[in-house]
């Protein structure tokens, strides 16, 4: 089966937090010829990693490279790289993801009202900044 894995799936599987689900969704993933995991997926799957089950940062970098790891995973593996490249360096995985995606997309800086975004962008290289009153 050539599936598109939502975040509960991924959560599911990852947490084991109900062993019903659970054993479902790893049975899924498994057997899967492929997983598709969109970047909104991955997105929604760290923040719920996060936000609801207040996992830390370690924790969550490796449940991303795990289900990386898998051969059966496909996903926008460079958009993917850059969320991790702020996670790991402190930030929110989705700033990542859509500062790569805004670039393929043609936008050449990063605006967000987070300074704490905005900043480490900056430091990774990424053209970003704050909107200034004019």
């Amino acid at each position: 089966m050539r599936l598109t894995a939502d975040t509960n799936i991924l959560v599911r599987a990852v947490l084991n937090d109900d062993p019903v689900q659970g054993a479902m969704a790893a049975q899924l993933l498994r057997e899967a010829e492929i997983i598709a995991i969109p970047l909104p997926c991955l997105c929604e799957f760290v923040w719920v990693l996060r936000r609801v089950y207040g996992l830390d940062r370690t924790y969550i970098g490796t449940a991303l490279q795990a289900l990386l790891a898998a051969g059966n995973v496909v996903v926008n593996r460079s958009a993917v790289d850059a969320g991790l490249a702020v996670h790991t360096a402190g930030g929110d995985f989705a700033d990542g993801i859509i500062a790569f995606e805004g670039r393929w997309l043609g936008g050449e800086t990063f605006v967000s009202f987070d300074r704490k975004a905005v900043a480490l962008l900056d430091t990774l290289g990424h053209e970003a900044r704050v909107p200034a009153a004019d």
